[in-house]
């Protein structure tokens, strides 16, 4: 177990890594998640970096991250979902499908809308659109204000109406 000030440390470099993410520096986000890392390995760190391989459009690197974040803590949810989004993107869904179903039930995640949104859209894409309803819906339920799946639930309504 690391001690405080090694934690600390790990997550100064990772919320640096976070703004020079989000300030569109992915480079220099990458080394700053890859510091953290080395420093203490998080899933956070791994997921953030897979993330930011995302934003590069490396989705392998960016799946082989998550699969580091998973085991370092199982228990994080967003490398879960992330894996299913980005096999999304690579046309792949019917091998994301599992990956949003363990997001769904992992027991430390605060977005338990996003992987019910994103299956939604892949039962969508497959035309079980009654599936993708309950999807869309349950995305609300956990985030009423999440307007993705609620212009999705519109969308469809019209579509079975």
């Amino acid at each position: 177990m690391a001690d405080t000030s090694t934690r600390d440390f790990a997550m100064s470099l990772f919320q640096k890594a976070y703004k020079a993410q989000m300030a569109g520096k992915l480079e220099e986000a990458i080394d700053l998640y890859k510091q953290s890392i080395d420093v203490m390995p998080t899933a956070e760190a791994h997921t953030f970096l897979g993330w930011t391989y995302s934003f590069q459009n490396r989705l392998d690197e960016a799946i082989e991250e998550c699969f580091k974040a998973i085991e370092v803590d199982s228990t994080f949810g967003n490398p879960y979902n992330d894996i299913g989004v980005y096999l999304m993107e690579k046309g792949d869904h019917v091998a994301a499908v599992p990956w949003l179903k363990r997001a769904m039930v992992a027991p430390r995640y605060e977005c338990y809308f996003y992987p019910h949104y994103n299956l939604g859209r892949i039962y969508e894409k497959q035309g079980k659109l009654i599936e993708a309803m309950g999807c869309y819906s349950r995305a609300v339920e956990y985030n009423p204000n999440y307007k993705l799946a609620i212009k999705s639930i519109r969308k469809l309504q019209k579509i079975l109406n």
